[in-house]
């Protein structure tokens, strides 16, 4: 799959995405914010990433949390994975939030999410009277257990 990035004025000094080592799915994305945003215990903000995108309309972008900002210090993203259909070009963002107990300052240039390009496939839209029985049924949230020790 072919990436073709734009890089946008206020990131001309950020590099552009990168795999981290030859083994990453994804590319690091950078914060093109122009001074520190200090997200507080449940704030939550969309955090420019200073590139556009094109690229095949057979894939999408998924925006991923990053797990040692997940794991240390509780910062993950809203609507995760975050979309980036094929055919938008504006700025990539991510929506960060902290969910840990601490104040955490985002800075210019920090890694603060990823993106994964994962196939799609568009479905073929059938509407019917009446869909296929199946043993789970309309069971829904937990309706399969948690496993181990169910009360």
């Amino acid at each position: 799959m072919n990436l073709s990035v734009q890089r946008l004025p206020h990131a001309k000094d950020l590099p552009l995405p990168s795999y981290a080592t030859e083994g990453s799915a994804a590319l690091d994305l950078l914060a093109a914010i122009d001074g520190d945003i200090v997200l507080k215990p449940s704030e939550r903000a969309a955090i420019p990433c200073g590139i556009a995108v094109a690229f095949s309309d057979k894939y999408e972008g998924q925006v991923r949390a990053r797990s040692g900002l997940a794991l240390n210090h509780g910062i993950t993203l809203l609507n995760a994975p975050g979309t980036i259909d094929s055919d938008y070009r504006g700025e990539i963002k991510a929506i960060l939030v902290n969910l840990g107990q601490e104040p955490f300052t985002v800075k210019r240039g920090m890694k603060v999410a990823q993106i994964v390009f994962a196939r799609i496939k568009h479905a073929d839209i059938k509407e019917v009277e009446q869909l296929p029985v199946t043993v789970r049924g309309e069971g829904g949230f937990g309706s399969t257990g948690m496993g181990v020790d169910e009360d």
